[in-house]
């Protein structure tokens, strides 16, 4: 089987290129199908012969949790019928690395030991993003075994300002 980058990514360009009008409406729809067909027993639900694709549709539409407008059932639809649904993260994937492109943003990761609120996020975004020379797009996960500060993945890039990297930098210096 084709690797699922190949296959994903002349979905991507097409849906990408088909929602030039709203590629943050259709971002907003596409995530959450990615993350549904992402668990491993609904694609093995739909791999299963004795199940109708509008089964699996439907399925997929009623675990999202949001109303799906046509454009995305009718995305889904055509997924699914050509029996792409283990491919739709990596859709999603690269339609969002489109959309960055487009933007001139990147999406960002910052891993900090203790919860992040909203107003916490907003007050060190203009920082990273002076740091990192773009807009980044920041999403939190928590990460204890950093115990303070923050960890900020950009791609291949990192900033490393939390508690546990300094104790490894005086530990290497000490051991020096």
């Amino acid at each position: 089987m084709a690797e699922l980058a190949t296959i994903a990514r002349p979905y991507a360009e097409a849906l990408f290129k088909a929602s030039q009008a709203d590629l943050e409406a259709t971002a907003g729809w596409l995530e959450p199908l990615a993350a549904v067909a992402g668990d491993p027993q609904l694609l093995q639900l739909a791999a299963n012969p004795n199940v109708r694709a509008q089964q699996v549709i439907d399925l997929i539409a009623g675990v999202v949790g949001q109303p799906l407008p046509g454009p995305a059932m009718n995305f889904l639809r055509a997924v699914i019928e050509n029996d792409r649904i283990a491919a739709l993260p990596e859709i999603a994937t690269q339609f969002r690395a489109l959309k960055n492109a487009r933007t001139g943003s990147s999406d960002a990761v910052v891993y900090s030991a203790f919860p992040m609120d909203a107003g916490a996020l907003a007050a060190v975004a203009p920082s990273l993003e002076k740091r990192f020379g773009r807009k980044l797009n920041l999403t939190v996960q928590e990460d204890r075994s950093l115990l303070g500060g923050i960890r900020v993945v950009v791609g291949d890039e990192v900033l490393d300002t939390s508690v546990k990297a300094r104790l490894e930098q005086m530990k290497v210096a000490l051991t020096a």
